[in-house]
């Protein structure tokens, strides 16, 4: 009991000694004393003491080299806390405002990864996505030979898919909800912006469904046309996927479509 109690009061002089110190730090007048002390309780992860003899500091010293250095140090605190938002913008402005700095490719990888990190589930709005997608072929582009190309690539390739299935998802709702118009062209929309999907097969059988369905339901001035545009699906299933599993439902489609195709022009 009596060792507990020696303990908690040894925690609380502790406590209240660094407290103490750090508010003597804080209305010091000595800028290298509070860079020196800024500069260690960065390296000792106390980002929350750090920040504010940052945020103090580069006013002081902006424009110089030591300026240079307090902002890169601002922003990986911003980033080590967890603000995102605010480290992308801080780790932007310095690669923008430092082009030549040796930490300059560090802060632009960081600013894309802030945005990756900030990209929501699939099913919500996707614009941080973008941005994050915008952010990471910048860096690509701008440093192709970095070490950190790699994790770039698969960062970018993760917020595609994300982006892909969010498009996926959308068009089965259409065909889901019989609404084979928008459907269609939902479908039609991901096969040509996502040519290389693992859900191509699916998708382009989806597409050519979706319009033998609009065409099957179809208002007699419109009907024609939009047989048309089904066979035209067909065909272009059946060239890409001779031997999909689905091709007996297309050619039964087809077949269909031809039938109609004939009984409308004979209306005409």
């Amino acid at each position: 009991m009596k060792l507990r109690f020696l303990i908690a009061i040894l925690s609380l002089f502790t406590v209240l000694s660094s407290c103490t110190e750090y508010r003597k730090v804080l209305k010091s007048d000595d800028m290298q004393y509070k860079y020196d002390t800024a500069l260690n309780y960065y390296k000792d992860g106390k980002f929350t003491r750090a920040y504010p003899l940052l945020e103090e500091l580069y006013i002081v010293y902006r424009g110089t080299t030591k300026g240079e250095r307090i902002a890169y140090l601002q922003a990986k605190c911003d980033f080590s806390l967890k603000d995102y938002i605010l480290a992308s913008h801080r780790l932007s402005q310095f690669y923008k405002n430092y082009p030549s700095s040796e930490y300059a490719e560090e802060c632009q990888f960081l600013a894309a990864y802030c945005n990756y990190l900030l990209s929501p589930k699939w099913s919500l709005d996707q614009a941080d996505t973008q941005k994050a997608i915008r952010a990471l072929q910048l860096f690509a582009i701008d440093h192709p030979e970095s070490r950190r190309i790699d994790s770039c690539n698969l960062l970018l390739d993760e917020m595609r898919l994300k982006l892909e299935f969010k498009d996926y998802k959308a068009a089965k709702l259409f065909y889901k909800m019989e609404r084979y118009r928008a459907a269609q062209m939902a479908f039609s929309n991901f096969n040509r912006k996502y040519p290389a999907s693992k859900k191509k097969e699916e998708t382009w059988f989806l597409e050519l469904k979706s319009a033998f369905l609009l065409a099957l339901n179809s208002v007699e001035d419109k009907k024609l046309e939009r047989i048309e545009i089904a066979i035209d699906a067909y065909v272009t299933f059946v060239d890409r996927f001779p031997n999909s599993e689905n091709l007996r439902e297309a050619e039964t489609m087809y077949e269909k479509l031809q039938r109609m195709q004939q009984e409308s022009k004979n209306l005409s």
